[in-house]
């Protein structure tokens, strides 16, 4: 059975789970995790031109803390890591798809809006 939320927890609650995904790069990195996809450090250097090798050690490492990324070592020479979403991570995608479309809902109904505007001014 799942928790029993009040308007307060559920806000503390939401509140949390945005903290996680705070972060210019943390949802340009899970949109390339989405899917099952696997990337190599490297490969998201080339993906996310704009991130520095900081940012990007950064955000995984923070990714990976909060359960969301696993990290593969490979024991070679040179070393080789890859990266995936957890299970809890993969789960995430539904959420960020509604909210995607939450946000399309929005831009229709201001662009109706705006044409009703028009409408009426002529």
């Amino acid at each position: 059975m799942g928790k029993i939320y009040t308007p307060a927890t559920a806000a503390v609650g939401v509140e949390e789970v945005l903290r996680l995904l705070e972060g210019r790069w943390k949802l340009i990195i899970l949109f390339h995790l989405f899917g099952g996809q696997v990337q190599r450090y490297s490969d998201f250097e080339k993906l996310i031109p704009g991130i520095s090798q900081k940012m990007l050690a950064q955000q995984l490492r923070q990714l990976e803390a909060d359960g969301i990324v696993s990290r593969k070592l490979y024991p070679q020479v040179p070393p080789k890591v890859e990266y995936r979403l957890t299970e809890w991570g993969q789960a995430l995608c539904p959420a960020l798809d509604a909210m995607l479309k939450w946000a399309e809902k929005r831009e229709s109904l201001l662009s109706a809006h705006d044409g009703d505007a028009t409408q009426e001014s002529s």
